[in-house]
């Protein structure tokens, strides 16, 4: 018995990604910049209450 392959369907190479735009690929910069941003802050403040003697 044969078995069912889907070789002919297979796709080789890279997949197409569609082409951003520009302000699109500058709002991901912005957003990246706010996450770091918020989790510098965060550990920040994480240390800041976590170490002794500080106010």
């Amino acid at each position: 018995m044969a078995r069912d392959t889907k070789s002919s369907r297979r796709m080789y190479g890279a997949t197409r990604r569609p082409r951003v735009a520009p302000f699109d690929r500058w709002l991901n910069r912005l957003v990246d910049l706010l996450v770091l941003s918020a989790l510098l802050v965060g550990g920040v403040a994480l240390v800041v209450s976590l170490w002794p003697g500080l106010p």
